[in-house]
């Protein structure tokens, strides 16, 4: 049975405060039936938000009974899956399992999907948890998500295997959002080496081609390696990321003596905004997409040093993200191979 009138943005599922959007909402309605105008997803794993995978982890240990009990009971008190320190959610793979009369969006009954919006908006109810997968941040569970129409979404290709295509979703902003920021740029620096780092650095490198030089900086070595090898990144250092004079220090150093064009920051740990905008010249770009941020520490940080460079949030969403970001795993085996690896693990 469907409930009717089923709000755009998702309205008639916040239960407190009343007026408030899902995403910006205390608790959500994660009950069934559906409204008229959602879709309703058999879920099978949720990619946590790599900095709320990671605060869990810090909170909780390694063990993942901990770890899926911690998660559950998130979900369970707030009807969606948004950590309350880190403030961030992830997203969702699972099969669509109904369709309102009202719901326009582009997928079908049958469809094996990826949300691309965030768990911190998606009433999410969960039965049980089945597995943890520590190195992918990812979840295995029973139970089911309701979306409307405005909550972008997207049918999962057929050729990748579908924790593969979920993981790289997790993040398809980032990529579509770097090709954008690095037009014109002549060096980018980015900060942080995982999966967002990766892909970021194969999006600036296939948006600059040999003309831009593209650096890169993680606390571990592995990955720059494999991108430098594969011709995706110019020069790596590594080095702590929560020490600005530090990172500042590799970047002259890999440079030259010459700050960067656009900075990238895709750690999932706090306290590295100096780090990405000492490096920055004037004028230039430092685009944060790391759920760790804190803006009033990049925004007064930046002042108290006298930094005149723009400072851009990170939006998960960009037209076309989801095809532009499957397509750098596509064109680049490196990326495939190195995003296999974690999810083996």
């Amino acid at each position: 049975m469907l409930r009717k009138a089923g709000d755009l943005y998702g309205l008639h599922r916040v239960l407190e405060p009343k007026g408030a959007l899902p995403q910006a909402a205390i608790e959500i309605d994660n009950t069934a039936p559906a409204f008229d105008n959602e879709i309703v997803i058999d879920v099978a794993t949720l990619n946590i938000d790599s900095a709320s995978f990671h605060q869990i982890i810090g909170e909780v240990g390694r063990d993942k009974k901990k770890i899926g009990e911690r998660i559950k009971s998130i979900v369970d008190q707030r009807g969606k899956m948004q950590n309350p320190v880190t403030g961030s959610g992830g997203m969702l793979l699972g099969t669509v399992i109904q369709r309102g009369p009202k719901y326009d969006g582009p997928v079908e009954v049958g469809d094996s999907v990826a949300s691309l919006v965030s768990l911190t908006l998606t009433p999410l109810h969960i039965d049980e948890i089945l597995d943890v997968h520590l190195e992918s941040d990812q979840v295995d569970i029973r139970g089911r998500a309701y979306l409307w129409p405005s909550a972008p979404i997207v049918a999962l290709p057929d050729d990748m295997p579908s924790r593969l295509a979920l993981s790289s979703l997790d993040v398809c902003g980032a990529p579509a959002q770097t090709k954008r920021l690095v037009e014109g740029a002549r060096s980018v620096l980015i900060l942080g080496a995982g999966k967002s780092g990766m892909l970021c650095a194969a999006a600036a490198r296939e948006a600059m081609g040999s003309f831009g030089a593209v650096y890169g900086f993680d606390l571990r070595d592995d990955n720059l390696k494999a991108l430098q090898q594969a011709g995706l990144i110019d020069v790596f250092r590594t080095g702590d990321a929560t020490s600005p004079t530090e990172v500042l220090k590799a970047v002259l150093d890999m440079t030259g003596g010459e700050l960067v064009d656009v900075v990238i920051n895709t750690c999932n740990v706090p306290n590295s905004e100096m780090a990405a905008i000492l490096p920055c010249r004037d004028r230039g770009k430092v685009y944060f997409f790391n759920m760790a941020t804190d803006f009033s520490k990049a925004a007064l940080g930046c002042e108290g040093v006298g930094k005149d460079v723009d400072l851009l949030i990170g939006n998960g969403y960009a037209h076309d993200h989801a095809r532009i970001t499957l397509d750098v795993v596509r064109n680049h085996p490196v990326i495939r191979e190195r995003l296999e690896a974690l999810l083996s693990k």
